[in-house]
């Protein structure tokens, strides 16, 4: 299959969430070959800044293939991905992403994440919009959270 049949499928996606009220964005998640789950953008519907199509789709496949693992999936997205989407794909081993409309193509309409990106690119201690402290608290007397993860894992 090729990677227009399924950026069309997207943008399908896409345009009927656009019809039903929300944010034009769709997202096709591919596996050898085979869609394995689509979403699209609910924050309208939800209330919920995370249902962006790329995260609906992933959490659909997760379930399909029951593992957090998507190793060797592919998605096929209306939209260039968000920092948030693109660091999803990485924690989930998603191999390649393909999008259609570039952060520049939605500039004029108030949807692009470039200035997001720009700022995520600063180290963290130099964010400008969001501030980050580590503060290394460790409650005396209790297990670490990590050891116990571990000892819990096996």
């Amino acid at each position: 299959m090729s990677a227009e049949r399924f950026l069309c499928e997207a943008i399908d996606l896409a345009r009927d969430n656009v019809r039903r009220g929300g944010r034009p964005f769709g997202a096709v998640l591919v596996k050898d070959g085979k869609v394995i789950a689509t979403g699209v953008n609910e924050i309208g519907a939800t209330g919920d800044p995370t249902t962006h199509a790329e995260l609906q789709a992933i959490r659909a496949a997760s379930r399909a293939l029951g593992s957090p693992r998507l190793d060797g999936c592919v998605i096929y997205a209306s939209g260039h991905p968000c920092p948030m989407c693109l660091a999803a794909m990485h924690l989930t081993g998603i191999t390649e992403v393909t999008y259609a409309y570039s952060n520049e193509d939605g500039e004029p309409y108030g949807l692009s994440t470039a200035a997001i990106y720009a700022e995520m690119a600063r180290p963290v201690a130099e964010h400008r919009t969001l501030k980050v402290a580590y503060v290394p608290v460790r409650p005396e007397g209790a297990e670490d959270i990590y050891k116990m993860w571990k000892a819990a894992a096996g």
